[in-house]
């Protein structure tokens, strides 16, 4: 199967990035490399990082066959760790940072890696491989009050109280080892369904604490500002709540480094969320470096 995903709200991020000809850019998501390519087209060089080794590999082929005269690195690593790599490139400063967050909708797609509550595979959930846990380390070892922070508190799941009791009782028969099984424990439990299938918030959660999501932004975001220079544009899209409030209040504690470009969260028009429905819960913040 074909690698397929499509970078949400590009004309925004074109806007409020504002490239310029030759300028340092950080694609701090590359995934399959829609960002970067519209950075590049603009007469951009970019930096870009992403977790997923086959999502890098990918992209580093699309970018070199599409922009074959734009400069370009891209790195198998976690955005929290940006500085490190713009000082061991030797660049000095960056005239703008991208944040993309989530996953891309291939891992949805190729229904791998336990992301979609669709498929049958191991409950994993990592973007990187070289972490030690896995989802259903999670679903199996925390105790039923874990669980009820994990779900409540990240997942921002109402019912998270039942769905923790289902899994304590079904895992007490056998472990719960895909996604699937989970899936399928979450729908019974929540007994309802809506426009979101009811395993949507549950998986979410599981997926945002096995890789450090949250934690990981906030370093990254204060690592961002460091390393931009005046004038420089920060750009965020996020597709959770508790990301996209990190985000605001991140912009709002840093007002006497920063000037806030968005009052509101920019989100997709209808002819976007249309083609591309993983676009409707999308938000995007941005700032510019005093």
């Amino acid at each position: 199967m074909k690698l397929v995903h499509k970078s949400v709200l590009l004309k925004e991020v074109e806007k409020y990035l504002n490239i310029k000809k030759d300028k340092w850019y950080i694609d701090c998501t590359v995934g399959l490399g829609g960002h970067t390519k519209m950075i590049l087209e603009n007469g951009g060089k970019v930096l870009g990082f992403d977790l997923d080794e086959r999502a890098v590999k990918e992209a580093r082929k699309r970018l070199k066959s599409a922009c074959p005269d734009a400069f370009f690195k891209i790195y198998q690593a976690n955005f929290n760790q940006i500085g490190d790599f713009v000082r061991k490139e030797g660049i000095e400063k960056v005239d703008g940072v991208l944040f993309d967050l989530g996953v891309g909708s291939y891992h949805f797609d190729f229904n791998e890696g336990g992301f979609s509550f669709n498929s049958d595979e191991e409950l994993d959930m990592r973007l990187d491989k070289r972490l030690k846990v896995k989802a259903k380390d999670l679903v199996n070892g925390l105790t039923k009050e874990e669980l009820n922070e994990l779900f409540k508190k990240v997942g921002e799941e109402e019912r998270y109280w039942a769905v923790s009791k289902a899994i304590i009782g079904a895992r007490s028969v056998k472990p719960i080892e895909t996604s699937r099984e989970l899936a399928d424990i979450v729908r019974v439990a929540k007994g309802k369904r809506g426009r979101l299938d009811p395993a949507t918030k549950v998986f979410m959660a599981l997926r945002i604490v096995i890789n450090d999501e949250i934690n990981n932004l906030i370093k990254g975001l204060k690592e961002s500002l460091d390393i931009l220079d005046k004038g420089g544009k920060l750009v965020v899209i996020s597709f959770h709540s508790g990301e996209d409030r990190v985000v605001k209040h991140f912009f709002k504690d840093n007002k006497d480094r920063v000037e806030i470009l968005t009052k509101k969260p920019v989100t997709a028009g209808e002819d976007e969320v249309k083609n591309n429905p993983r676009a409707r819960s999308a938000k995007l913040r941005a700032c510019t470096k005093k």
